[in-house]
């Protein structure tokens, strides 16, 4: 069975390590000692509390899941086609390539 410290388990659901320490000092997420006193979390206990925050998280608000995208756009170059984009969310670097769209409304 793989386990986790505090600070991979917090990595790996994006947040603090002082966010999975509190589950954890409150008892709503299983953890152990290892031979060297740090704290470590049993993967299923993981996965299960990750499920666990996943079904607690708020009903869609109606915006689309780009403007509830969490990250810095870091780059934007304009061409005469398209416009893209870089951003840095958390670890991961993400392109996003958009097409630029020309009017078809008639001009007086």
């Amino acid at each position: 069975m793989h386990t986790y410290r505090i600070g991979d388990a917090a990595s790996l659901l994006g947040v603090s390590a002082d966010t999975v320490r509190r589950p954890v000092d409150g008892g709503k997420l299983t953890a152990a000692r290892d031979g060297q006193g740090h704290r470590i979390i049993p993967g299923p206990a993981l996965a299960a509390y990750a499920r666990q925050l996943h079904r607690a998280a708020p009903e869609s608000t109606g915006s689309s899941a780009r403007n509830r995208f969490s990250g810095i756009v870091t780059d934007v170059t304009l061409g005469d086609v398209s416009a893209p984009a870089e951003i840095q969310a958390g670890p991961f670097r993400v392109l996003v390539q958009r097409r630029k769209t020309v009017s078809n409304a008639v001009r007086p």
